[in-house]
């Protein structure tokens, strides 16, 4: 018990005076006006008053203990921030690889702490720019490369062996990974000394993003051979970064991106164990994950709290992890971009500010801030400069990062911990019974809980009864201009004629040698990374290699739900 039983009479006791207290207030008020529904973003109903009554069992030492010891529910590091401040780690893409490599030495510049880089959909989905479905794409939505000429480009004068990198790349994060690690290795920099991220977080995108490219069960596969060799001989990289992000994004509760999230990574840590290659301690310790940080304050803290409490848990009594790191849930955030807002985009740095704030206050490991003018287009060197400024100031003059999860012991931040716990635990044993994620999504399962909750809030937003600013509430007819950042189509052109000279230039020959041993590999079951590498020296691109994928496990169509 977390209070001893003198101390809950005298809260129940005081709880109801001041109740009496209220309906007297309440009853003086009906009449002027109908008391409001208070909620969470996520339609979580609050409480007026939170008292020790709320958290009258939680176990201190099973529940909350101390930084860096077992549930971790207050932080991995012992040390909290007052050891290292979390990464600071703005997402950054656009037009070619010399352009984001400019805008990469950019934020360096300005303090950075790690690089992070978004791709243009053709890369996304596993084609190149002179692909007919590519065209028009090329370099719209982040940085496009094709070939690992482009590669070296992207990482021209970064020390790989100093900053670690993130990669947001899904059904293609084999043949990206593969370049950086060749890029690595053509830089003399040993495959042992570099360290990074790529999403390779499959699961979630036939939940939620949906750019896919094989079915479920290759795509599984093709995540666990990267985390095979990772293991073996890139140790300082998260071969997955397991990503709630989008899950929110498509319009889930946060107790959904929660279960959701947490179920995709145990499905991942299931699919590795039957490999029967390697030991849970062995590579769970690499494992990351990836979330939202909403609107909703204390909710987004609760959750961050939550997460890491189910995780080590989870890893401790269902998969038998002995190593304490592998109980931990290392994770990386990201401010929501479904609350930004075209309408007023000047209130999006208040919002951005807000939402980093939670992650800090949740204990985030590494943080990238959304610009003001990313719903409108790629960020803006000022606006990106402005968003790198809000972590800093948060990290440096606030004062937040004196003390090691200051919100513990609130009555409130304790009980919607426990609720947030309780509700993901309940989804996750649900997808359980139905044989785990694969099969879960198989019968559209997450995507349907995830569309009625978008539905919703839409309606909820529609109705006036949760409040954008700018747009059901205090709007105005004044419009803010916003230089647009905007690729250039000629970009597309110096692309493709980039494309057709390293094809030129190439050995044909050693090219399809090199394709000829990953289609191999892939008909034999064998981890692909070192055949991938392989191609990638020899100039293979991107789609060559995807395109092995699909012709070896075929290509996935969404079913659709209604």
């Amino acid at each position: 018990m977390y209070f001893v039983k003198e101390v809950l009479e005298q809260s129940s006791e005081t709880r109801k005076k001041w109740e009496d207290e209220v309906k007297r207030a309440v009853a003086k008020q009906a009449d002027q006006k109908p008391e409001a529904h208070w909620s969470t973003v996520s339609s979580l109903p609050i409480k007026r008053l939170y008292t020790p009554e709320d958290i009258k069992d939680l176990d201190f030492a099973n529940d909350l203990s101390a930084p860096g010891q077992f549930p971790f529910t207050r932080g991995n590091q012992a040390t909290g921030y007052r050891g290292k401040y979390w990464t600071f780690r703005m997402f950054s893409g656009m037009g070619s690889a010399k352009t984001t490599n400019e805008r990469w030495h950019m934020l360096l510049r300005e303090g950075q702490t790690g690089l992070s880089t978004a791709f243009d959909y053709p890369t996304l989905m596993g084609y190149d720019t002179d692909s007919p479905k590519a065209r028009g794409e090329c370099g719209k939505c982040g940085v496009a490369i094709d070939t690992l000429d482009d590669f070296l480009q992207l990482v021209d004068g970064i020390p790989m062996d100093q900053v670690t990198t993130s990669m947001t790349i899904n059904p293609p994060a084999t043949v990206l990974w593969a370049m950086y690690c060749a890029a690595a290795e053509i830089k003399g920099i040993p495959l042992s000394k570099i360290g990074g991220t790529i999403q390779n977080d499959m699961l979630k995108e036939f939940i939620a993003q949906k750019t896919f490219m094989c079915p479920p069960e290759p795509s599984v596969k093709l995540v666990s051979d990267t985390v095979e060799f990772g293991t073996k001989y890139v140790p300082r990289w998260n071969t997955i970064s397991i990503s709630g992000y989008h899950i929110r994004e498509a319009g889930s509760t946060a107790a959904q991106e929660l279960a959701f999230t947490l179920r995709d990574g145990m499905e991942y840590v299931e699919d590795v164990l039957r490999r029967k290659q390697m030991d849970v301690d062995e590579f769970a310790p690499r494992l990351s994950f990836f979330f939202n940080a909403h609107i909703d304050f204390f909710e987004e803290i609760a959750k961050f709290r939550a997460a890491r409490r189910i995780w080590a848990r989870a890893m401790r009594d269902r998969y038998k992890a002995k190593d304490p790191r592998s109980w931990w849930m290392r994770f990386h955030t990201q401010t929501a971009g479904c609350s930004l807002t075209a309408q007023q985009p000047y209130n999006n740095v208040i919002r951005t500010a807000t939402e980093a704030l939670s992650a800090v206050l949740g204990g985030t490991q590494s943080l990238h801030t959304n610009s003001l003018d990313e719903v409108l287009c790629l960020p803006s060197d000022h606006a990106v400069q402005i968003a790198l400024r809000t972590q800093q100031i948060i990290a440096e003059e606030t004062g937040v990062a004196n003390t090691i999860d200051p919100l513990a012991g609130s009555y409130f931040v304790e009980s919607l911990t426990n609720e947030m716990e309780r509700q993901a635990w309940e989804y996750i044993h649900k997808i359980d019974e139905m044989g785990g994620m694969v099969a879960a999504i198989e019968k559209g399962y997450p995507q349907m809980e995830i569309a009625d909750a978008a539905y919703k809030y839409q309606r909820q937003i529609d109705a006036g009864e949760k409040i954008m600013i700018g747009i059901n509430k205090y709007l105005t007819t004044e419009e803010v201009p916003i230089p647009l950042v905007e690729i250039d189509d000629e970009v597309e052109k110096q692309q493709i004629a980039s494309l057709a000279s390293v094809r030129r230039r190439r050995d044909g020959k050693a090219v399809k040698s090199a394709l000829d041993n990953l289609k191999n590999a892939c008909k034999k079951g064998e981890n692909v990374m070192p055949f991938c590498i392989e191609a990638v020296k020899n100039m293979a691109s991107v789609q060559e290699i995807c395109d092995i994928y699909r012709e070896a496990y075929g290509e996935y169509r969404d079913p659709g739900l209604f």
